[in-house]
């Protein structure tokens, strides 16, 4: 079972995926934050194997939250997903430790097929 923490800033984002993955046998979805401040306590409660982290966040980045998450939870697996996916975002976020990194306008659906495997 894939333990699934999500944060993103938009409400329907996050309930949006929450509802895709609903009715998937092998992902649980164990929290969501919507800014960095929130979501640092609840990954260390909810101890996730997977964060789905948007780039853009209230408050720290999501690139800055990616690296200190991966300082705390060196195994913890990140995805990134931004509407913003320039090319030094996607080279920021994969030297910060992101294993994939997807466009939430183009690439939602292979993000989900992913999050099932």
């Amino acid at each position: 079972m894939n333990r699934l923490f999500i944060v993103d800033d938009s409400t329907d984002i996050r309930n949006r995926l929450i509802a895709m993955l609903a009715e998937a046998r092998n992902v649980q979805v164990v929290g969501q934050a919507a800014t960095a401040e929130e979501a640092l306590p609840a990954i260390e409660a909810a101890q996730p194997d997977t964060l789905l982290l948007d780039i853009r966040l209230p408050g720290k980045s999501g690139i800055e939250l990616l690296t200190e998450v991966k300082q705390r939870y060196p195994n913890i697996q990140v995805m990134i997903m931004t509407n913003y996916d320039y090319p030094h975002y996607r080279r920021q976020s994969m030297q910060a430790g992101a294993q994939y990194f997807f466009n939430k306008t183009r690439e939602l659906e292979s993000l989900i097929d992913t999050l099932k495997q």
